[in-house]
């Protein structure tokens, strides 16, 4: 029964909320933007990074084995 509550509670929360009607400047605006670039680019580098680098490892130790002393 609490979690039936809780859970109206909930919807009602998230569906019966009014508009804020507030200003955000643009200072405000242009440091959203940076900070979600900023987030995007650093998933977007850790991907790279989990991919490229062991990619890059193999193509050494393949060119190491191709190599004739």
């Amino acid at each position: 029964m609490q979690i039936v509550l809780t859970f109206i509670i909930s919807v009602s929360f998230i569906f019966l909320t009014s508009f804020a009607e507030a200003y955000i400047g643009p200072g405000m605006a242009g440091g959203v933007i940076a900070a979600t670039i900023g987030i995007v680019v650093a998933i977007l580098a850790a991907l790279f990074g989990i991919v490229y680098y062991p990619i890059k490892r193999y193509l050494k130790r393949k060119n190491k084995k191709d190599k004739p002393k």
